[in-house]
């Protein structure tokens, strides 16, 4: 992580699942360029210090928080450690940034998929971050970003991972539909839907294993996997003032993925 931007000095953000890979790039980022940075986590308190402590020793500033977004009161959860967070920091109350990337996969394809796997993947993928932007209305601040992390499998079809293509496409229906909502108040929310990218639950069949890497990496027009970093950059532009006249798009970070 570079030295501090300033392009989003004076904003706050909060990340879900950023302690680690999209997530985590995505915290980064956006506290490198000025953000005081919320980095919640489900379950691993030591990565989610981790990256604190790089945003804080890069001269940022940061705090985690923690919720399982697989619980019903997940949202409550969240913003009462987002709260408590910001008051410990005396930072000015709300948010202007909320980044929704916290989701599970689902390997199973239609006839594998029980009801308990169904129910879970769309308690994460989607009503977490629905509850989680409900909550977060009279804290978003006019001008604010709502940015969805969603999947390149709502274009291309994945049978394998049918339930979770459908989670995502889900929350990309409420991206728009919220893009509406709440446009009179300058607030943009739009998607980002990454392809194949390199991230440690990746790692045994991409880094380890040549032949799959090759493979996977043809799918895209640059015939390389993405990496967090490519995703981070993308979340990056659309939270920023530059990104203003964009809003209820889903915007494709596949690296041309299936083209």
């Amino acid at each position: 992580m570079a030295g501090i931007d300033g392009r989003l000095t004076g904003k706050i953000a909060l990340v879900t699942g950023a302690s680690r890979g999209i997530g985590k790039a995505i915290a980064l980022r956006l506290a490198q360029e000025g953000a005081l940075v919320a980095v919640h986590y489900g379950r691993d308190e030591t990565a989610a210090k981790e990256t604190v402590t790089r945003i804080v020793d890069a001269g940022g500033r940061a705090f985690a928080l923690r919720a399982e977004l697989a619980d019903p009161d997940a949202a409550d959860t969240l913003w009462a450690g987002f709260d408590a967070g910001i008051a410990e920091l005396h930072g000015e109350p709300g948010v202007d940034v909320l980044v929704n990337n916290a989701g599970i996969s689902s390997s199973p394809d239609l006839s594998g998929t029980g009801v308990e796997e169904f129910d879970r993947v769309f308690a994460v993928n989607v009503r977490a971050p629905f509850f989680v932007i409900r909550g977060a209305l009279g804290r978003l601040r006019d001008e604010g970003r709502i940015i969805n992390i969603a999947s390149g499998a709502t274009r291309i079809a994945s049978p394998p991972i049918v339930t979770y293509a459908m989670s995502k496409g889900a929350l990309n229906t409420l991206t728009f539909t919220l893009a509406k909502e709440l446009g009179p108040r300058g607030i943009t929310v739009n998607s980002v839907s990454p392809g194949i990218v390199d991230v440690d639950s990746n790692a045994a069949w991409l880094r380890n294993d040549p032949e799959q890497l090759t493979q996977w990496s043809s799918f895209s027009a640059f015939n390389r996997v993405g990496q967090p970093a490519d995703i981070a950059d993308v979340v990056s532009f659309v939270a920023s003032d530059e990104a203003r006249w964009i809003t209820g798009q889903v915007l494709d970070a596949t690296g041309g993925a299936h083209l």
